[in-house]
């Protein structure tokens, strides 16, 4: 009843439970790592607070892509790319924040640039010593980028399968492109080494938490946002487009503009998470460009449930820490462990985690229903009495008890 009132009338109220128990978590997981002793029970050490905030930047990741492949029928196998790119965006301010502190002590250029010889700092590279523009090109880039490729992609009608391999594509173009070190972004090895954002030492355990308090607050209000959108009526013309598109576009609506404008808002949530997990590890560096990663997205989102918004989360969360167990205790079993689930999932599961306790619930209300039909003695297999409209009353009243209308004479 509390969450029924949460939102407006009609909200889900297993939407109003999610962001209920993430807005509680980024309050009470920072205060059991800051205010309690390291002896307590209730204590919850600074490594398990950053992990989890890792994988709460892949709850965001596997959202963003619930987006276009739940709602609207898009399976993006490139969302590795934007989140990787809002990750990079992140990790140039945060390497302009070292400053002089670095090996060579160069208060402009970046360790990487003085060991690859640069003379002066690329063009690109300007304006990042501030956070404000460092948010600006977290949202742009990844924005800009997944505008233009769906805005040829998608006028081109191109769709299922094929849409797939061409947004692979793009990221093994990028994975190639970051690899080199003419770039400017640290090729192979990437951006580390990171000290300060916004002025606090990022390996503070105050720190760790700020950023694991950030990134629950963000994915609550993005999956405040994504129900919002998918439950307005241009939620609807996407699952008519997902469901439908060639009878979207008979009745006039131009299916192109509407996947486009998903696929921008879902690659700019993308690079809003990679921005929040670039801090939190401590790296950026191109083998987040693998295709193999946005694949995995693709797992998390099915394990979970497509289509549920509650789903991808769950999803990311459980295989993220199956990840990490496998990776410690049998590393070598770990590949074979996540295709086996994706097979197993596509097989028994192919609503995932929520549609299974969906179907559950629904089987065990069905049967709840049918018992106490045989209690009071009625037969649920037969429909009730038909309701007609009394000869007697006046328009609008309707009586199971009255007269048969009769026909004119």
């Amino acid at each position: 009843m509390i969450t029924g009132r949460f939102f407006a009338a009609g909200a889900d109220r297993r939407i109003a439970i999610t962001i209920l128990i993430l807005l509680a978590a980024a309050i009470i997981v920072p205060l059991l790592n800051l205010a309690v002793s390291p002896a307590s029970a209730f204590y919850i050490p600074s490594y398990i607070v950053a992990l989890t905030g890792k994988y709460l930047c892949y709850a965001l990741l596997a959202l963003a892509l619930d987006l276009v492949w739940g709602y609207c029928g898009i399976l993006s196998l490139g969302h590795g790319a934007f989140f990787a790119l809002g990750g990079y965006a992140m990790g140039m301010y945060l390497m302009r924040q070292i400053g002089s502190r670095g090996v060579y002590g160069n208060p402009i250029l970046p360790d990487f640039m003085v060991f690859l010889n640069y003379k002066e700092l690329p063009w690109f590279w300007y304006g990042f010593d501030h956070f404000w523009v460092a948010a600006i090109m977290v949202l742009a880039v990844p924005g800009l980028l997944a505008f233009v490729f769906g805005w040829f992609a998608f006028r081109s009608r191109v769709t299922g399968v094929y849409l797939s391999i061409i947004t692979q594509a793009m990221t093994y173009a990028l994975l190639l492109a970051f690899f080199r070190n003419d770039m400017g972004f640290g090729g192979n090895n990437g951006l580390t080494d990171f000290k300060d954002i916004l002025g606090f030492n990022v390996q503070a355990d105050a720190t760790r938490s700020a950023l694991f308090a950030a990134s629950a607050i963000t994915l609550a209000l993005a999956v405040f946002i994504t129900w919002a959108i998918v439950g307005s009526k241009y939620g609807k013309l996407l699952m008519a487009v997902r469901d439908a598109e060639s009878r979207t576009r008979f009745l006039g609506w131009r299916a192109e503009n509407v996947k486009l404008f998903a696929f921008t808002v879902s690659a700019v949530m993308a690079g809003i998470a990679g921005a929040l997990y670039v801090p939190q590890v401590g790296i950026i560096n191109p083998g987040e460009f693998e295709p193999s990663n946005s694949i995995e997205v693709v797992v998390w989102a099915a394990v979970g449930g497509r289509g549920t918004i509650v789903g991808p989360i769950i999803g990311a969360l459980l295989v993220n820490a199956g990840k990490s167990w496998f990776t410690g205790a049998l590393p070598e079993f770990w590949l074979f462990a996540l295709g086996g689930l994706f097979v197993a999932v596509t097989l028994f599961l192919p609503k995932g985690i929520i549609g299974m306790w969906d179907s559950w619930r629904g089987n065990a209300r069905a049967q709840r229903a049918a018992s106490l039909a045989e209690e009071a003695g009625t037969d649920p297999d037969v429909p009730p009495p038909k309701v007609v409209r009394s000869a007697a009353t006046k328009p609008g009243d309707w009586s199971a008890s009255g007269p048969e209308p009769q026909p004119a004479e």
